[in-house]
Formats: C-alpha cells, sequence, structure tokens
C-alpha cells in the first residue's frame, strides 16, 4: 500500500476545492484510506492518519473511527506518538463516552513518566476531559505533582487540581497541605496557577474561604510587587507588569475580602495603589482598573476609596472604546444604590451618554439616569430625558415612558409640572405608554381642582387637528366633558384664556367620533364627553341629541349601547340627567379584596361618575361594583345606575342588578337597557335591613349539600349552603379555597355576579394568600337575596399569582342545589 500524504499536502489538497461537494468528495476520499490503514494495523503512519483525521474534525466531518486509535497512540512509547495521541483524545473523548475509561491506566503511567514533557501531557489531558472516576482513580498523582520542584509540572498540575475539585469537590482537602507554598513561588506561571487553585476552593467552600484569609497578606505583596517592579520582558504587557496576574490576584482579593472587615482594610491601600498608580492608554490598563473597581464595590472599602473607584468609571465614560463605555455604565448602575451621591457627580456624563449612536449604550444610559433622579434634580432631568424621548428609537420609547411617569409620581414638585409632563409624554409618545397612563393621569387632574381649567384649556390646544396620539385624546375627551363649562368660560389663570365656543368645542368631539384614528375606547370617551356636555352647555343641547341618536344605530356595539341608554336619559330620566352626569368627585386608589383600582386600567372611566356610592352604615366597600366590572370581559360592561332622589339609599347590590343581564333562566340574551333597572332600586335592599346587624346563625336551615364550584389547576373552591328560617330568601353561602400545588397562591381575589333578578353582597375574605399542600383554607361569605325562588345561576372570576405569574379565570356555577334556592 502505498504511504499515504502528509497532513499538509492535505491541507493544500482541499484549501484547492472550489465548492462544498468538490470538498465533501475530498475528504471521503481520505477518511476511506485512513480507515483501510487503520484496519491493517499499520503503525508506521497511524500518527499520520490521525493528525489527519484531526483536522478533519475541526473541519467538521466525523470522526469518531479514529478513537480507539488514540488510545493506540498513548500507548506508544514515542513522545511524538503520545502527543497526537492525547491532542486526539481531548478533541474526540468526552465522559460520555466510555471509551475514556481505558485511557486510566496509560495516563497514571505517564503521570509517573521520567520525563516531564510527557508527564505534562497527561496532566493537560486529565484536566480537559477526566471524568468523575478519573479524577478519583488519579487525584494522588496529580497531589504528587502539585508538591514537585518542577516549575513546569507545578504549574499544570495546579490547573488539573483545579478541574479534579471541579468533577469532585470532595477532594478539595487532599490538596490543602500542597498549597501552602504555592504563593512562594517566583515564577509567574505557577503563581498564576495557584491563584486560580485557591480562587476555585474559596468559591466552593466557606472554610477554605476562611482558612485562605490569613494569605491576604502575602497577597497584597505579591501585587505590590507586581505594580512596582521595572520593566521585565518576559511579563511586560503594553507597559505593564503580567496584567493576567494582577487580574487574579485582584478577583482572588474580591472573594477574600467579601463580608470581612479585617481583610478589607488589609487590601485597601494596595487597592488605591493600583487604582492611582495603572496606565489608563491602553485597555491593558483598563481591564485592571475595572478589576479594582469591583473589589472596591465588593469589599467592606473605605467611603474615600468608593468614591476613588466611581471616579475610574466616570473616567471609563469619556473613554472612546463603546465596550468601555458600556461597562462603566453597568457598573455605575449596580453601585448606584449604594453610592448614589458619587455616581451623581457624573449625572451630566451620563446624560451625554443618551446621544451616544450605540443602542445598547444608550439603553444602559437611560437606566442608570432614571436611578439618578431625586427630588433635587428632578426638573433638570426630566428636560433632558423628554428631550431623548423626542428623539429615541421606538423600542426606547416605552420604557422611557414608563420612567418618566414614575419618577413624576415620585418627585413632582408641583402638580402643574406633573400635569405639564405627563401630558408632553403623551404628546410625543401617546401610543408608546402603559395601559394605566390615562385613567392615572385622569386621576391626578381630577384630584387638583386648581388645575382644571388650566388643563383642559392646555389638552384642547394639544389635539385640534391632531388625533394621532390616542391616550393624548381619550384624556382631552374626559376632561373637556368634565370641564367643558370652564373650558368656554375661559376661566383659565394660569395662562393665557382662549375664546372658545360651545360649537367649537362639539366640533372637535365629533371630529374625533368620525376620525379614522380613533379606536373603539376614544370614540367611547368622545360620546360620554358629549353626553356630559349636556348639564354644561346651553345652547347645543339639541346638537347633542342628534349626535346621541345617531349613534344609536352604530355598527360598534359598545358606542352602540351607550348611545341607547343615553337616549333613555334624554327621553325617559330626563329630570335625572344632571344629576347623573354631575362633575366627577375626587377619586381615590381603594383596594378590596386585592389590588382593584377605582379607576380601570383599560381606559374604561365614563362609567365611575354614573355610580352611586353605597352608604357609610353598609359593609359593602366602596370599589365592589368595580371589582366586578371585569367579570364579563371589561370593555363590555357600562353599569348605569341613576342616583334616584329617594329618602333611602340605594344599596350596593342594587348596582349589580343589571351586571349579568345576559343571563337568564331561560338562556336567552336579555336586551333590556341598564336604566330599566331603576324601579327596582326602591325596593327594601336585603343588605341594610338588618340582616348584618343581627347574628347570621342562630335559626339556620341545615343539611344542604355542598358543592364544588371550581376545580383546575390545583385550586380548589368548595360552596357550603345556610338558609335563614327568619328570612327564607336569603341564602348565606360560605365559599372554602384550598391549593394543592407545591407553592402558595398569594394575591387571591374572588368575584361574583349574579342575574339581575337576585341581590349579591360578598364580603371580605379571611385572607389573600392561598397555603400550598393544602394546609390551610381562605373562606368568604357571599349573601344572596332571592325572592323570586329563581333557580340561581352565578358567575365568578379568580384572580391569583402562582409560580410568579398573574393567573386569571371566568367559570359559572349553575349546579347549586335545590335546598339552596327554592
Amino acid at each position: 500500500m502505498p504511504a499515504p500524504i502528509r497532513l499538509r499536502e492535505l491541507i493544500r489538497t482541499i484549501r484547492t476545492a472550489r465548492t462544498q461537494a468538490e470538498e465533501r468528495e475530498m475528504i471521503q476520499k481520505e477518511c476511506a484510506a485512513i480507515r483501510s490503514s487503520f484496519r491493517e494495523e499499520d503503525n508506521t503512519y497511524r500518527c499520520r492518519n490521525v493528525a489527519k483525521l484531526l483536522y478533519m474534525h475541526m473541519l467538521g466531518y466525523p470522526a469518531h473511527f479514529g478513537q480507539l486509535e488514540c488510545l493506540k497512540l498513548i500507548a506508544s512509547q514515542k513522545f511524538t506518538d503520545k502527543r497526537i495521541g492525547y491532542l486526539g483524545a481531548m478533541l474526540l473523548l468526552d465522559e460520555r463516552q466510555d471509551v475514556h475509561l481505558l485511557m486510566t491506566n496509560c495516563i497514571k503511567n505517564d503521570l509517573n513518566h521520567s520525563t516531564q514533557y510527557v508527564q505534562g501531557l497527561a496532566l493537560c489531558t486529565l484536566g480537559c476531559m477526566g471524568s468523575s472516576e478519573m479524577c478519583r482513580d488519579l487525584a494522588g498523582e496529580v497531589e504528587k505533582l502539585l508538591k514537585t520542584s518542577n516549575s513546569y509540572l507545578r504549574k499544570k498540575a495546579a490547573l488539573c487540581a483545579v478541574h479534579v475539585i471541579r468533577k469532585v469537590p470532595e477532594l478539595m482537602e487532599m490538596f490543602l497541605p500542597a498549597t501552602k507554598n504555592l504563593l512562594n513561588e517566583k515564577n509567574h506561571g505557577v503563581l498564576h496557577t495557584s491563584v486560580v487553585l485557591l480562587t476555585e476552593m474559596c468559591e466552593r467552600s466557606p472554610d477554605m474561604l476562611a482558612h485562605f484569609r490569613k494569605l491576604v497578606p502575602q497577597l497584597v505583596r505579591i501585587l505590590k510587587n507586581l505594580i512596582m517592579s521595572g520593566y521585565s520582558p518576559e511579563h511586560d504587557v503594553s507597559g505593564i507588569s503580567d496584567p493576567f496576574l494582577q487580574v487574579r490576584i485582584l478577583r482572588l482579593l474580591r472573594i477574600l475580602g467579601r463580608n470581612d472587615d479585617d481583610s478589607s482594610e488589609a487590601m485597601n491601600d494596595i487597592l488605591a495603589q493600583v487604582a492611582t498608580n495603572t496606565e489608563t492608554s491602553k485597555n491593558v490598563g483598563n481591564a485592571i482598573l475595572y478589576e479594582t473597581v469591583l473589589t472596591i464595590m465588593d469589599i467592606k472599602s473605605e467611603s474615600g476609596l468608593r468614591v476613588l473607584a466611581i471616579n475610574i468609571l466616570g473616567r471609563f465614560l469619556l473613554n472612546n472604546d463603546k465596550n468601555i463605555r458600556y461597562v462603566a455604565l453597568t457598573s455605575l448602575l449596580k453601585t448606584v444604590q449604594t453610592d448614589h451621591n458619587a455616581v451623581q457627580r457624573h449625572r451630566s456624563t451620563i446624560v451625554d451618554c443618551l446621544k451616544d449612536l450605540d443602542v445598547s449604550i444608550k439603553r444602559r444610559a437611560m437606566e442608570l439616569s432614571f436611578a439618578l433622579v431625586n427630588g433635587n434634580n428632578i426638573r433638570g432631568m426630566m428636560k433632558e430625558l423628554l428631550y431623548f424621548l423626542d428623539s429615541c428609537e421606538p423600542e426606547f420609547k416605552a420604557d422611557c415612558a414608563s420612567g418618566i411617569f414614575l419618577a413624576a409620581e415620585k418627585y413632582a414638585p408641583s402638580k402643574r409640572w406633573h400635569i405639564d409632563t405627563i401630558m408632553r409624554v403623551l404628546t410625543t409618545a401617546g401610543s408608546y405608554v402603559r395601559d394605566d397612563a390615562v385613567p392615572n393621569l385622569i386621576q391626578l387632574i381630577t384630584n387638583s381642582v386648581e388645575m382644571h381649567a388650566y388643563t383642559v384649556q392646555r389638552l384642547y390646544k394639544a389635539i385640534l387637528g391632531d388625533y394621532s396620539q390616542q391616550p393624548l385624546v381619550q384624556v382631552a375627551a374626559w376632561c373637556i366633558g368634565e370641564y367643558g363649562d370652564l373650558l368656554v368660560s375661559g376661566q383659565c389663570e394660569e395662562e393665557e384664556p382662549i375664546q372658545v365656543t360651545e360649537d367649537e368645542v362639539l366640533d372637535i368631539l365629533e371630529s374625533v367620533l368620525i376620525s379614522n384614528m380613533s379606536t373603539s375606547v376614544t370614540r367611547g370617551y368622545a360620546l360620554t364627553a358629549i353626553m356630559k356636555l349636556s348639564t354644561r352647555f346651553t345652547c347645543t343641547v339639541n346638537r347633542i341629541k342628534k349626535v346621541v341618536s345617531i349613534y344609536g344605530s352604530s355598527i360598534d356595539v359598545e358606542l352602540q349601547q351607550r348611545a341607547v341608554e343615553y337616549n333613555a336619559l334624554f327621553k325617559k330620566y330626563d329630570h335625572m340627567r344632571s344629576a347623573l352626569l354631575e362633575r366627577m368627585p375626587v377619586m381615590e386608589k381603594v383596594t378590596t379584596n386585592g389590588p382593584t383600582e377605582i379607576v380601570q386600567t383599560n381606559g374604561e372611566t365614563e362609567p365611575a361618575p354614573l355610580e352611586t356610592k353605597p352608604p357609610p352604615s353598609g359593609p359593602q366597600p366602596t370599589s365592589q361594583a368595580n371589582d366586578l366590572l371585569d367579570l364579563l370581559g371589561g370593555n363590555d360592561i357600562t353599569p348605569v345606575i341613576p342616583t334616584a332622589p329617594t329618602s333611602k339609599p340605594a344599596s350596593a347590590g342594587g348596582e349589580l342588578l343589571d351586571l349579568l343581564g345576559d343571563i337568564n333562566l331561560t338562556g336567552a340574551p336579555a336586551a333590556t337597557p341598564a336604566p330599566a333597572s331603576v324601579p327596582q332600586i326602591s325596593q327594601p335592599p336585603f343588605l341594610l335591613d338588618g340582616l348584618s346587624s343581627q347574628p347570621l346563625f342562630n335559626d339556620i336551615t341545615t343539611g344542604i349539600p355542598s358543592i364544588t364550584a371550581y376545580s383546575k389547576n390545583g385550586l380548589k373552591i368548595e360552596f357550603t349552603f345556610e338558609r335563614s328560617n327568619t328570612n327564607p330568601s336569603v341564602t348565606v353561602i360560605t365559599i372554602q379555597a384550598s391549593n394543592s400545588t407545591e407553592l402558595d397562591m398569594t394575591d387571591f381575589v374572588f368575584q361574583a355576579a349574579v342575574p339581575k333578578t337576585f341581590q349579591l353582597q360578598l364580603l371580605s375574605p379571611s385572607s389573600s394568600i392561598v397555603p400550598a399542600f393544602n394546609t390551610g383554607t381562605i373562606t368568604q361569605v357571599i349573601k344572596v337575596l332571592n325572592p323570586q325562588k329563581q333557580q340561581l345561576r352565578m358567575r365568578i372570576k379568580l384572580t391569583y399569582n402562582h409560580k410568579g405569574s398573574a393567573m386569571q379565570d371566568l367559570a359559572e356555577v349553575n349546579n347549586f342545589p335545590p335546598q339552596s334556592w327554592q
């Protein structure tokens, strides 16, 4: 058989291939020749063939059939064969393949070889791909070589020991005696690998960490010698003596000084020396300075040293290298909470980074800028951030707008400034703001009574001819509906009032209604605003009636429902219109059973003026109706509950009479508009007629079977029933929520609604956390009045947090036992 071609010739041949197919053909041909040679047990050219096979492996072609040939080369007595054999083992073998165990004996023999280079090959291979079994078998030989006087072997043995400790941590103590004299070595290679070994041991064992803290003075001395030594051509990199060793020592000092006062104090001086004496003109010096900064920030260092570290990061921000600027911004972001004042000194440089062309730097600068905002610099920082919001890429606008909202809410110097800032954001990036931006701004405006005239004038001018920013248009429509009379009367004192007529105001709102840019929610705002103006304007009521009647036949169901209800107000209940559409009272964020705000985050805030407040004596929380608004989908329900001029207050249950109008006993959808429920409000409200003032369970009917109302995802809801003998129309339902999963369910909220022929009162729950493993339950009482003795049906909504995710589910309960309602 002719001699196979050399590796150099194979490389030259493969490089001449013009196409992938041609290269693949060459490789296949050569692989066939190599296989034939392996089958013939050709010892002469085995080394050459394995070398070619490794080259093909590096090109991405399969070379697994050469694994056993590598083992044969390792067993050879020739150094050249061993070198290729060990290289092949490191490339072609790993601990997932049993073949590698066959190497154990060869490696053990080579670790005891008389030639240091053969020993070095065995150490490199074991440190690269040794399995836990191999490490246990050969750890003794590695520990023996760690104590040898040969520097070449000690550095390789130290790195091999690192791999052994990672694979078998319990062998760590075996290497402890050998580490005593490692730091006394003059050879930088041994020093470097020794520091790596000590770092690994300290990170893996608290006992080792405590043991090696006594080495801090010695490490400080080595580091001092490095920075004070003169030029050494062997270790010099860009004028700095062995920066790799310096970085490793700084990392080890950081681990040793963390949460330890004595060690931190021992290294304060050397860290200050490194920070002040390191050359910053080259990247090598910047790498050492960065490690120094991380070490200073992580140990219990002096305040002056921390300021010095932050000043170094400030200098990094002026560097032309984008990577260095990014690293500086990231590090400052981590330290801004602990060293706020020191970072504040570099505020102008950080703000300048907002203008950087690199998007990653720009994002880090934006996050850091928001972290620097406080009550003293809020005006200046908001000016810069608003300018950034104007010019930044779309992917930044949502986060920037959200950050501005939070900062303005926390540090606003005045309500006018707060309103102006939020309006500026809505004007600039209205399409990118959070869902709760609109209701939050409406609440802010409502609570700022003295700013109503100014705000409505500003918003009116902001939307003239521009409806592109829908959240801004929604807020403007709401404010014009609420305070349109202030706009027309020109009562603005903060700036020059504008002259606007009633017809011009209605023109704007009608334009919003017919604009192609207006969403369904925005049109709802505009129609409700027009309806409110019927009680604030005097000369345009007929025009408003005409507009409202037109939308009674709109193809938008939400808009049509509103228009039909408003038409009913004009016709049947005109005497109540002014009371129903009176100005919105001050809104407060109130929670019941969970974090539900009065101002809904879906933008449906128009119904709020039309809600009736429950009387102070009733146990019903003020936002109970709002908790249930979203039971049928949130945006599809508009409760229109007029406030009837009667001496008896409307009950909280009365607010819910029409909530589930689509649930009735015949199954047909109820088309009756909400105002039709007005006569029912005058019924004796059972919730307030002494039921809550007397004991619930004095005379009750027992023996009603319980039911499982809901069971899904580990959450189980059971209903138990009791009937009062004195008032058989009242059913008291006690719910019990249990959790069979392994984690607690938090922020649990149970909500319920019934058809309009019933009345319902939901009392407060016993807790908001459902314990895991069924170790406890949440109980909550529901009182249902069923005067017509109809079959009870209920729709429930469950919201909770579980495993870090917000969960929500709707269910309908139809299997109530007859004893609970007959």
